[in-house]
């Protein structure tokens, strides 16, 4: 296993297991499993409504003696409807409680939106507020006060872009140690890993091996094929012997970029998992850096539209 280590030390696996849209009944043993195969790195969070059950998981697994806590790297977020800065701390004590925790090992604000607490999916305009109304530096130093009580060892932020997270470090003066966006090669996020880089944050990527269940008439529309029948990544593939997934895994670890596939399942998990040995050639780099087509499989239009105030514009950037 790859690792990227932070500034104190404490090192993150490159390969992590999503948990999102991980079906209750099934997650449990999606988490036992992935705990047999070598997974070390379980990527939550508290709008997928799934952490009672992977916190049990996680429980009955260290009771058995198959991984002990300090093995474990455990990420959760916190939603939209927590972002003042005094709701932050209940936020994650209420995750902790879930997953039978008493510290994660980080902490990311989920979403750079707000809504009023208790609105997790709001559909009315008053029970959402306006793009600036709860700043994000509020939410961020409210994050740094969890960390700060030890109740997250790391904190940063997911899909921010460029000038959010500017603006969060100009006000408070902290860097976010994470920012989890989508990558893949059809959006290959090369201006904020560079940011990452200068700025001195690290990169998760979810949708790493896109989404099955989101190969979409939009993207037939777009003609856009599924990244698993791309003829570069499967002519890759093919000369490596290996599966496109290892490709696309492989080509994010390279890039120094840690990835969080989701599956339940323990034969695609495995598979997943074997990625971390494969080697890609400069070749093979250069080649996938030419499929970049800007498209989103998570676009974040539910989040605007009827009488939300928020545009796309608002959370990706101009």
């Amino acid at each position: 296993m790859k690792y990227l280590t932070f500034k104190n030390g404490d090192k993150v696996p490159m390969i992590g297991l999503g948990t999102y849209k991980a079906d209750e009944g099934r997650v449990y043993e999606g988490i036992r499993s992935a705990i047999k195969i070598g997974y070390r790195h379980f990527d939550c969070a508290h709008n997928y409504g799934n952490e009672a059950e992977i916190g049990q998981a996680l429980a009955d697994a260290m009771a058995e003696g198959e991984v002990t806590r300090e093995e474990l790297w455990i990420t959760s977020k916190l939603w939209n409807d927590s972002h003042q800065e005094h709701e932050v701390e209940p936020a994650i004590k209420h995750t902790l409680k879930n997953l039978q925790l008493d510290y994660l090992d980080l902490y990311l604000i989920h979403w750079p939106m707000a809504v009023k607490h208790g609105h997790e999916f709001p559909d009315k305009a008053e029970n959402f507020y306006k793009p600036g109304e709860i700043s994000l530096s509020e939410t961020w130093a409210g994050m740094l006060k969890v960390r700060e009580k030890g109740l997250a060892k790391h904190v940063g932020v997911s899909n921010f872009n460029v000038a959010q997270i500017n603006q969060i470090i100009a006000d408070t003066g902290e860097v976010p140690e994470m920012n989890q966006i989508e990558v893949h090669p059809y959006l290959q996020q090369n201006e904020l890993k560079e940011h990452a880089d200068s700025t001195g944050y690290f990169i998760t990527a979810y949708k790493p091996i896109g989404s099955g269940d989101l190969v979409n008439e939009n993207m037939k529309k777009r003609g856009i094929p599924s990244m698993m029948q791309n003829e570069t990544l499967v002519k890759i593939a093919e000369e490596l012997n290996a599966p496109v997934s290892h490709v696309l895994l492989a080509w994010l670890r390279q890039r120094g970029i840690v990835a969080v596939p989701k599956s339940s399942n323990a034969t695609r998990q495995e598979e997943n998992f074997k990625s971390r040995s494969l080697e890609l050639t400069d070749d093979h780099m250069d080649a996938i850096s030419t499929l970049e087509k800007g498209f989103r499989y998570v676009d974040a239009t539910f989040f605007c539209g009827g009488e939300s105030p928020y545009t796309v514009e608002d959370i990706w950037g101009k």
